[in-house]
C-alpha cells in the first residue's frame, strides 16, 4: 500500500516507478489522497488523509490480502504512522520515508514555501492549477496527533523509518526523533546522498525496503 507525498498522486511517474519495484514482492495498491490528482475533496495536508488510507487498507483486505504493509513518503509517511497508531492491528508492517517528526516545521526554505502554498489564498491557487492539488482553506482543529506522538503506539507492529541525509525539507533530527520514540520496536535507515521522498528514492533502496517488508510481515 503506497501513500504518496503532498502534491503527488497515483498517476505521477515517480509513484508509478515505486509501485513497479514493489510489485516484484507482491500485490501493490496505489491511490490518490483527497484533493490530489483525480481524487475528490480537498487536501488537509495529512490530517484527514488517515481516513483515506484506512479506506484503502480495508479495500485491500476485502480483496483477500491477508498481509498489508503501508509505505508512505513525506506527507504519506506521516499518514502511515498515524494510521498505524490509531488503527491498531490493521496493518502488518509500516515504512515511513522522508516523514516529518513534528508539525508546523519551517526551518528550511522548501518548508517555508510549502506553508505559503497551504496557508495563503494565492498559494492554494498555485496548488490547484499548477500542482493538481486542491487544498482546504481551514486550519487544523484540533491539531492531530504528531508523528512522534504516534510512533510509540504502533508497537508491536514492525516499523522502518527511512530518511536521506541530503533531504532539503526535513533535516536528520526528524528521523532521529521518530526512531527515539519507537525505541526497540523501530528501525532507522539514514541513506547517504538521498534527497526527499519518492523522487529521490533509488531503486536499490526500494528493493531493500521490499525485502525488509516481506521479512517483517511474514
Amino acid at each position: 500500500m503506497i501513500a504518496h507525498g503532498f502534491t503527488g498522486d497515483a498517476d505521477r511517474p515517480h509513484v508509478r516507478r515505486v509501485a513497479q519495484v514493489f510489485a516484484r514482492y507482491g500485490a501493490v495498491v496505489t491511490f490518490s489522497f483527497r484533493g490530489h490528482g483525480r481524487s475528490g475533496g480537498r487536501s488537509t495536508v495529512g490530517d484527514r488523509e488517515v481516513l483515506d488510507l484506512a479506506a484503502a487498507v480495508a479495500w485491500a483486505r476485502a480483496l483477500g490480502h491477508t498481509r498489508v504493509i503501508t509505505v508512505g513518503f513525506s506527507m504519506g509517511g506521516s499518514v502511515v504512522l498515524r494510521h498505524a497508531a490509531l488503527h491498531a492491528g490493521d496493518v502488518d508492517a509500516v515504512v515511513s520515508v522522508s516523514a516529518p517528526a513534528r508539525w508546523f516545521y519551517r526551518g528550511t526554505a522548501p518548508m517555508r514555501r510549502l506553508h505559503w502554498l497551504v496557508t495563503r489564498p494565492s498559494g492554494r491557487l498555485v496548488g490547484r492549477y499548477g500542482l493538481r492539488t486542491r487544498i482546504h482553506h481551514r486550519q487544523w482543529d484540533p491539531v492531530p496527533l504528531s508523528p512522534t506522538e504516534a510512533v510509540p503506539r504502533i508497537a508491536p507492529t514492525p516499523l522502518l523509518v527511512v530518511h536521506g541525509d541530503q533531504d532539503a525539507y526535513f533535516p536528520l533530527d526528524h528521523p532521529r526523533m521518530l526512531a527515539d520514540a519507537a525505541g526497540e520496536h523501530g528501525e532507522l535507515w539514514v541513506e547517504h546522498g538521498m534527497g526527499h521522498a519518492e523522487n529521490a528514492a533509488p531503486e536499490p533502496l526500494l528493493r531493500r525496503i521490499g525485502d525488509w517488508a516481506v521479512a517483517r510481515a511474514g
